[in-house]
C-alpha cells in the first residue's frame, strides 16, 4: 500500500532542499570545476548530505530525508541546467 501522506511530504522536503543543493552544486562547479558528465552524480551526493543533515528541521525519518535529498539533488542539477544554459536547438 503507497502512503501518499509520506510521498507528500518527500516531494515538499526535496522542493525546499532543492534551493540550497543548487546553491551548493554551483558553489563547487566554480571551486573544483569537475567534468560535466559528474555534475549530476555530484548533485546526488550533495544532496544525501544535506538531506541527511536536516535532521533538525524535519520529522520525516532517515530514509524519507535521502530520498528527498537525492530528488532534490537531482532536480536542482536539472533545473540549473535548464533554466541558465542557453541551448540552440537549430544545431545538432
Amino acid at each position: 500500500m503507497i502512503n501518499h501522506d509520506a510521498l507528500d511530504h518527500v516531494l515538499a522536503f526535496a522542493s525546499l532542499l532543492a534551493v540550497f543543493v543548487m546553491s551548493v552544486v554551483q558553489l563547487v562547479k566554480i571551486t573544483f570545476r569537475p567534468p560535466k558528465r559528474w555534475i549530476p552524480l555530484i548533485g546526488v551526493g550533495i544532496g544525501l548530505l544535506i538531506g541527511a543533515a536536516a535532521y533538525p528541521f524535519s520529522t520525516l525519518d532517515i530514509a524519507m530525508r535521502l530520498w528527498s535529498g537525492a530528488l532534490a539533488g537531482l532536480s536542482a542539477t536539472g533545473l540549473f541546467e535548464l533554466a541558465f544554459n542557453n541551448r540552440d536547438s537549430s544545431k545538432k
